[in-house]
C-alpha cells in the first residue's frame, strides 16, 4: 500500500478534540524531526559550502533502499541497518564530492542545479532498474509497532512507538551535531573555511578535507533520514523527486547558516502538514505552502541568518 506524508497521521480513535490535537501535535513533531534530518545535509551544502545540490534526495533514497533490502533479503536487524544506511551514502557522497562535485564549486548556481538534477534522474533510473518500480515495504521490529496512550479524557496522548523512536533519535542527533559544529575543532575549521577559504588555507587548514568530510556527513544524514522515513513516507524510485520540494521548503524557510533555523522550520511545517491533512485533507498542501509564503515575506533570508560569512 502506498504511503504519503498524509499517512504520517495515526488517526486518533478518541472523538475528543483536545485529545486529537495532542496526538496530532506529537505526530507533527515526529514528521518534522524526520524532515529536519532529511533536509539537514542540503542546508549544510547550500549554506556552508554554497553548493546547490538538488540530488540530496538521491542519498536519502539510497539509505532507504540499503535498509529495506538488507532487512528483506538478509534478515539484518533494523538497528544494525541504521548505521549502514548512514555509512553507505556517506561513502558515496565522499566519492562523488571528490570526483564530480568539487569541480563545480565555483561554477554558477545554474550549472550546479542542472548537474544535480541530472544525477537525480540517473539515481531514479538506477533504482527502478535494480530494485523495481514497486513500493518497498519495511517490516518494523515488534518493539517499534503499536502505540501507547498517556493520560485520560481530553488530555489523552496517543504515541506511536516508531514515531517516539524517531523523535528521540533525531533529538539526540540534533544535540550531537550542534556540539560538533560549535564545540569541536572540526566545527571551528569548517566555519573558518566557509568564511574565507584562502585565509583558512593560509592558517594550515585543509579546506578540501573539511569540505569532503562535511559533504560525506550531510549525505550520510540524508541516508539515515531515508532509512527512518521508509516506513512513514514510503520508498520507491521517485522518492528524490517526490520529496525534493519538502527539503527545499525546510531550507528556504529555516535559512542555511545554522541548524537551528532548519530545525524550527521543519517542526513548524511538519505540524502544519499533519494537522492540515487531518482536518482539511483537500487543502493540506495549501496550508504548508501558505505558511512558507508568509514566513518568507516576513523574513526573506530565513528564520536564522549568520552574519559575516563570505562565499
Amino acid at each position: 500500500m502506498s504511503r504519503t506524508p498524509a499517512r504520517a497521521v495515526d488517526r486518533c480513535p478518541c472523538p475528543l478534540p483536545a485529545a486529537a490535537m495532542l496526538t496530532l501535535l506529537f505526530d507533527g513533531i515526529a514528521y518534522g524531526m524526520l524532515l529536519f534530518i532529511l533536509a539537514l545535509g542540503l542546508a549544510v551544502t547550500m549554506g556552508l559550502m554554497h553548493f546547490v545540490n538538488l540530488a540530496h534526495g538521491a542519498f536519502a533514497m539510497a539509505g532507504g533502499y540499503i535498509t529495506v533490502l538488507l532487512m528483506q533479503r538478509l534478515d539484518v536487524p533494523f538497528l544494525v541497518c541504521l548505521p549502514l544506511a548512514f555509512a553507505g551514502p556517506a561513502l558515496l557522497g565522499g566519492v562523488l564530492e571528490r570526483t564530480l562535485y568539487r569541480p563545480l564549486y565555483r561554477k554558477p548556481h545554474l550549472d550546479q542545479v542542472l548537474f544535480s538534477i541530472g544525477l537525480v534522474f540517473i539515481a531514479v533510473a538506477g533504482a527502478d532498474y535494480f530494485a523495481g518500480s514497486t513500493q518497498q515495504i519495511m517490516q518494523l521490529p515488534e518493539w517499534l509497532k503499536g502505540r501507547t496512550e498517556w493520560g485520560s479524557g481530553a488530555f489523552m496522548l496517543g504515541m506511536g512507538h516508531y514515531r517516539l523512536f524517531i523523535i528521540a533519535l533525531c533529538a539526540a542527533l540534533t544535540v550531537g551535531l550542534q556540539y560538533l559544529l560549535a564545540r569541536t575543532r572540526w566545527g571551528s575549521r569548517l566555519r573558518a573555511a566557509v568564511d574565507d577559504q584562502r585565509v583558512a588555507a593560509g592558517l594550515g587548514i585543509d579546506v578540501n578535507l573539511v569540505f569532503l568530510s562535511t559533504f560525506a556527513i550531510g549525505s550520510g544524514l540524508a541516508g539515515l533520514g531515508g532509512a527512518l522515513g521508509a516506513e512513514m513516507l514510503g520508498l520507491d524510485p521517485s522518492f528524490p523527486l517526490k520529496f525534493m520540494i519538502h527539503f527545499l521548503i525546510v531550507v528556504a524557510v529555516g535559512g542555511t547558516s545554522s541548524i537551528t533555523g532548519p530545525l524550527l522550520a521543519a517542526l513548524l511545517l511538519g505540524i502544519a502538514d499533519v494537522a492540515g491533512k487531518y482536518y482539511i485533507p483537500k487543502l493540506g498542501a495549501f496550508i504548508v505552502y501558505s505558511l512558507m509564503i508568509v514566513i518568507l515575506l516576513w523574513r526573506p533570508q530565513g528564520l536564522f541568518v549568520r552574519q559575516g560569512g563570505r562565499k
